[in-house]
């Protein structure tokens, strides 16, 4: 079995910040199977297709970022609660969406919904105007 499980979303104002995680457990979250993993951020707000917000490449903590988000969110991960964050800056009523938490082993960089086997449960984060 393998589980992500998100935390971290909520309400807040245009220009706000939040902070999701997503804690790996299971056969994916051991020490020696991260190191083969990339995890990623995607978002899906009404009405539209889930869409890749960033990604990290567990091993060597290269990141990957939408350029819709590039410059205002942070992915980074700690090792030894194989949990990875998504730092979100400067947050824009576009913003809104649900968050979803994705791991696998895809090729890099990996930005479709198809290159990952597992999924968190969604984070719904909503910004203001």
């Amino acid at each position: 079995q393998v589980q992500l499980v998100e935390s971290g979303g909520g309400l807040v104002q245009a220009g706000g910040s939040l902070r999701l995680s997503c804690a790996a457990s299971g056969r994916i979250g051991s020490s020696y199977s991260m190191a083969y993993t990339t995890m990623a951020w995607f978002r899906q707000a009404p009405g539209k297709e889930r869409e890749f917000v960033g990604a990290i490449r567990w091993s060597f903590s290269v990141t990957d970022y939408a350029d819709s988000v590039k410059g205002r969110f942070t992915i980074s991960r700690d090792n030894a609660k194989s949990t990875v964050y998504l730092q979100m800056n400067s947050l824009k009523p576009e913003d809104t969406a649900v968050y979803y938490c994705a791991a696998g082993r895809p090729g890099w960089p990996s930005r479709t919904v198809q290159e990952y086997e597992y999924w968190g449960q969604g984070a719904q984060v909503t910004v203001s105007s």
